[in-house]
């Protein structure tokens, strides 16, 4: 692909991130900061104004920075994303006819991405306050 076309690309996969990104603000069953950092890296490919916005945003800036250079992810964060998938495995279980194969699968995932999150750092390192 050529350099004009992937830079292309990735700015409309940062645009689509921040769209669900907004609208994840809004929606309480949609994370807003995860849709963020993959706009983060979109527009790090892309375009340095958008990155440079973003990176500075008033509201998200700071925990976006913090995942940066750090990949911090705030204890709220963490807890909200395990229950998130709590409530949506048990409602995939007690609620829809879901295929026991598919269940299985989607637990397991869940499962690793559960550990993938508790096992990043909740703050910043001391010196770094």
């Amino acid at each position: 692909m050529k350099s004009h076309t992937l830079r292309l690309l990735y700015l409309c996969i940062g645009c689509l991130a921040v769209g669900l990104g907004v609208i994840g603000a809004f929606l309480p069953i949609m994370p807003t900061v995860p849709f963020l950092i993959v706009a983060l890296w979109a527009f790090s490919k892309s375009s340095e104004r958008f990155h440079s916005w973003l990176y500075h945003h008033k509201t998200y800036g700071p925990m976006l920075r913090d995942w940066d250079e750090y990949r911090v992810i705030p204890l709220w964060g963490k807890i909200w994303s395990s229950v998130a998938m709590f409530t949506s495995l048990s409602m995939m279980i007690f609620v829809e006819r879901i295929p026991h194969w598919a269940l299985l699968s989607t637990a397991i995932m869940m499962f690793f991405i559960g550990i993938y999150i508790c096992s990043n750092p909740s703050k910043k390192p001391e010196g770094d306050q």
